[in-house]
């Protein structure tokens, strides 16, 4: 087996990538990546050069990482930024350093792809050892792995690779045949809550749009990407990590894995949106953006028009994204993911492992707590 790093995906045939993925999770598909590189939202001048690791058994394609060499630790969703300030002030470098990651996707899924034939813990074994030794090579900080399934999870904690817990919160479909349904589980308090936000919505005048796959327009992706754009322009003063061709990309080569619901005002304008993936069992909220801020609006467009579509659908799952503890309330419950980190400074390794494992107390007390504040009636818990 040979191990390398390639600096763009397309450097392997999308078919042979493909063969390696799970048919239940868009975000490591060959035309995911590729959107992310062609659109440059992925690219050396702003700080994520394409890195990914595979290896070549035979002249094929046998396992794949998607990986990147990162200058800063924007748009990872696993907060580093104090290690990179401890590291600086002891006059060392943490930056650049190595990670295998989905760019701007803070979903838990595969983050190694390996054939049917090939045993996971020993590839594990040897890719851990083959990245230990490219950061010594290109002088990188260490390396890191960001949402990884249980799999890969277990594979590097049995090889000792420190891990870090975080916490969000997932919708579940128990069976539900509707949206009432969903409410009638919980406790009279927050179904009135609930009802009156939604009511207020349609009050104000909202109507919705649900549109899939091929139905969504190069046109609704371009006002799409406008209220995105809108978006983060208000609350941070940039556009946002991804451009328009990025959404123009993954609406032409995977629009079988979109949904895109519109929110449309009584001119039938439409005002706000949210871009949804889905694949055979969960539904993920990835991308939001509006024109106007309304009241409610944005748990309409973005969570229960969600749990409407997941029931109508027969989904498992409703991943909503990071962080966000107002999901609680709304029947969204805690779930901890993990990401493993590996440091290449021994005088580092120390520290940081203390702070992972007190970390790692906070994160769970917190899990914990935040499960007894969902609002399910005491019979559903």
């Amino acid at each position: 087996m040979q191990f390398s790093f390639i600096d763009s995906i397309h450097k392997i045939q999308a078919s042979e990538w493909d063969a390696l993925c799970p048919p239940d999770y868009p975000f490591i598909r060959h035309a995911f990546l590729a959107a992310l590189e062609d659109s440059q939202s992925t690219h050396i001048k702003n700080g994520w050069e394409i890195s990914h690791l595979v290896c070549i058994d035979n002249q094929q394609l046998v396992a794949a990482m998607p990986g990147y060499i990162k200058t800063h630790s924007y748009g990872e969703y696993v907060f580093d930024w104090s290690w990179a300030d401890a590291f600086q002030r002891y006059g060392k470098d943490y930056y650049p350093k190595w990670i295998n990651a989905i760019p701007f996707t803070p979903c838990t899924g595969p983050r190694l792809l390996v054939a049917e034939n090939v045993d996971l813990p020993l590839i594990t074994k040897n890719i851990t050892e083959f990245l230990n030794q490219s950061c010594e090579e290109h002088q990188l900080s260490g390396w890191h792995c960001l949402f990884p399934n249980a799999n890969l999870h277990q594979a590097l904690s049995a090889l000792s690779i420190p891990e870090r817990l975080g916490c969000q919160f997932h919708w579940f479909n128990r069976d539900y045949t509707s949206f009432d349904d969903f409410l009638s589980r919980l406790n009279s308090r927050k179904r009135k809550s609930i009802k009156k936000e939604r009511q207020q919505v349609t009050d104000q005048g909202f109507q919705f749009s649900i549109k899939e796959n091929t139905t969504i327009t190069e046109e609704d992706l371009t006002i799409f990407y406008a209220l995105y754009r809108n978006t983060y322009l208000k609350r941070s003063g940039h556009p946002g990590y991804l451009s328009l061709d990025f959404f123009l990309m993954i609406g032409q080569r995977m629009p079988e894995s979109l949904v895109l619901i519109q929110a449309i005002n009584r001119d039938q304008k439409i005002i706000a949106a949210s871009l949804f993936f889905r694949d055979q069992h969960a539904l993920y909220g990835r991308y939001w953006g509006c024109f106007e801020e309304y009241q409610f609006l944005h748990f309409e467009t973005c969570y229960y028009q969600g749990i409407d579509y997941a029931i109508a659908n027969h989904l498992q799952r409703f991943d909503g994204g990071a962080q966000g503890e107002h999901k609680i309330a709304r029947g969204f419950e805690p779930v901890l993911t993990y990401s493993q980190h590996w440091i290449h400074d021994h005088n580092f390794r120390p520290a940081i492992g203390h702070f992972l494992k007190e970390e790692a107390e906070a994160v769970k007390a917190y899990a914990e707590e935040a499960k007894g504040l969902l609002p399910f009636k005491k019979t559903e818990n």
